[in-house]
């Protein structure tokens, strides 16, 4: 891991000196084990001999009368076993589920229709201790009387607070301790926005990286049945499928690996700056195949790993048409030869698999890792899944299309913007030159909020990287899209008066936001959740506090009620240590 970032804040400073005098306390401790271990147990997975599962779907409305109307959902958390490989040992997991014999990872797809509310009751079964480590010395959860603390955030949702999945929102096991933003075990999700892929999560603080590294994920879809049928796309359960990729490191036993020991462990005893696994499951399954027919399908992608970066291609003379980023459709389809993706990220994807030479393609990887200045791709993390693709003309005919126009929006312009808000990324070190923590302009998580927009404005948000990762940065509720990348000049001198000054102003930052321009990649050029800060640059976002479809409307709930939001990295472990501030709305 890389930063020009070297001081850290006196406060904090002192803090960490009474923490290193903790020692790390976690329900469970990973093996004593070797990276060349893990490797050796994933090396030893036959690649493409599990098939693709499909998702089970739950459905957030009912029809009467040939109405649709709203449904409650009850979704579980439960401890339970899952087979990652056919020839890995069944692996203990937090899964979501109805009931823990139906409980799956992912979790169930939840489908929604827009316009349609869905209201889900989210019920705690974890049991008293946790699965993996974890480190209370970063801001966490710790509840009193024991239990694995959750509370569930539908990324990319336009929701209430209440049912935002605040991080300190958190539960226990029957509610028998809860965190102190909790009001309500049963959340409404409205569907207004447009239709789009969601998904949802765990979000507890502190506790983000190692909740999802158990398994609590899952897919969230919201439709709309009239724009689907206008458009055309493949349609159905065997041409419309979610993939959610993510990596994992197993032990020889079959068990979940994650560090027991800290890259700093006199100051965290646990916590380390990123999870990186040996192996790549795409729902579920590690280095799956799907059997495809020579015609066109639709893939909802999203990265669900801790950390790593996804560079996806394929073999044999394929391409994707992409048709969507996070949440949105893009105005036009882009072809593209490779997609990008950062953690949390979504590609919607179209792929013609009459155009292969072959009767097989693979979906490869090319990122590195830490990215951008990492470790290169090996033989494993280099492959994603396979498809076999079958000869002879599909059955019944292909009737999709992937039609020239897709959806518009409104564009992003800065002309009604009411504000311009600077928000800094630091990264703090030791005297060893290993990272401690991360800041969002050099606040802490439980510092008061700085960033109160009004409800139904525009912001400018000019958001400025002095670490060397890339950060995927996510705001709940907001719709956000780039408008300019513009690299830092003399980003030493600079680096150095923010290090003192903690103001984009006062150091000048027009001056040193001088730098070459990188273009905004077409396929993100439309409202997103989730936008690539890269290191070294200065990334202005459009900024909607309002709900976005082919027009402009005002939010159907009061979104200045309690808890508020949040905006964060979306690297887990970042985001745990602690790279989340509060967002509060005004009227």
């Amino acid at each position: 891991m890389t930063s020009c970032m070297t001081n850290t804040k006196l406060l904090y400073g002192a803090f960490l000196i009474v923490l290193s005098c903790i020692v790390a306390t976690s329900d469970a401790q990973s093996p004593t084990v070797t990276d060349a271990t893990l490797l050796r147990v994933a090396a030893s997975l036959q690649m493409y001999v599990d098939e693709l599962p499909q998702l089970p779907e739950l459905y957030g409305y009912t029809t009467v009368n040939g109405v649709p109307t709203s449904a409650t959902l009850t979704i579980g958390m439960y401890q339970t076993s899952w087979k990652f490989h056919r020839d890995l040992p069944a692996t203990t997991v937090f899964a979501y589920g109805t009931s823990a014999a139906t409980a799956t990872v992912p979790g169930p797809q939840i489908e929604a229709l827009q316009g349609v509310p869905t209201l889900v009751i989210w019920q705690n079964h974890l049991p008293q201790s946790h699965i993996l480590p974890w480190d209370p010395t970063i801001p966490t959860a710790v509840p009193k009387k024991g239990g694995v603390p959750t509370v569930v955030h539908l990324h990319g949702g336009i929701n209430p607070p209440q049912s935002d999945g605040h991080a300190n929102a958190w539960f226990t096991a029957d509610f028998a301790e809860t965190g102190p933003t909790w009001s309500q075990s049963t959340y409404t999700y409205p569907n207004a926005q447009h239709a789009g892929n969601l998904w949802y999560h765990d979000h507890a603080v502190g506790l983000t990286r190692v909740n999802l590294l158990a398994g609590l994920i899952g897919p969230y879809i919201i439709r709309n049945t009239a724009l689907d049928a206008k458009l055309r796309l493949p349609l159905g359960p065997q041409y419309d499928r979610v993939l959610m990729i993510f990596d994992r490191s197993f032990n020889t036993d079959g068990s979940l690996y994650m560090n027991s020991t800290g890259n700093n462990p006199t100051i965290h005893p646990q916590w380390q700056p990123e999870y990186f696994g040996d192996a790549i499951i795409v729902n579920g399954k590690a280095w799956p195949y799907l059997q495809v027919e020579r015609r066109k399908y639709r893939f909802r992608i999203i990265n669900t790993s801790n950390a790593r970066y996804f560079r996806f291609s394929l073999t044999n003379n394929l391409t994707f048409d992409q048709i969507g980023s996070d949440a949105s459709y893009l105005p036009n389809p882009v072809t593209m030869l490779s997609i990008l993706l950062a953690p949390a990220e979504g590609a919607d994807v179209a792929i013609d698999f009459s155009m292969a030479s072959a009767n097989e393609s693979i979906l490869t990887n090319d990122a590195s890792y830490p990215f951008p200045i990492g470790s290169p791709v090996d033989q494993l993390n280099s492959k994603i899944m396979k498809f076999i693709i079958q000869p002879g003309a599909p059955n019944p005919p292909d009737d999709s299309e992937v039609p020239p126009k897709l959806k518009p929006y409104p564009p992003a312009t800065t002309a009604e913007a009411t504000r311009t808000r600077y928000i800094t990324l630091y990264e703090y070190q030791s005297a060893a030159g290993t990272s401690t923590h991360l800041y969002i302009n050099g606040l802490r998580f439980e510092d008061p909020a700085t960033e109160t927009p009004k409800v139904g404005t525009e912001e400018i948000w000019e958001v400025i990287n002095l670490t060397g990762d890339n950060h995927p940065f996510h705001m709940h509720l907001a719709q956000v899209q780039a408008v300019k990348i513009q690299q830092l000049v003399d980003l030493a001198g600079f680096t150095s008066c923010m290090t003192q000054l903690n103001d984009a102003i006062l150091c000048n930052i027009t001056s040193h936001a001088a730098g070459p321009l990188a273009d905004v990649p077409m396929t993100e050029r439309t409202w997103k959740n989730v936008v690539k800060i890269a290191p070294g640059y200065k990334t202005t976002l459009v900024v909607q506090f309002y709900v976005i479809d082919e027009s402009y409307a005002p939010y159907p709930f009061d979104a200045t009620a309690e808890p508020g939001y949040v905006y964060h990295c979306h690297i887990l472990d970042h985001e745990d240590n602690a790279m989340i501030r509060p967002m509060k709305l005004v009227a």
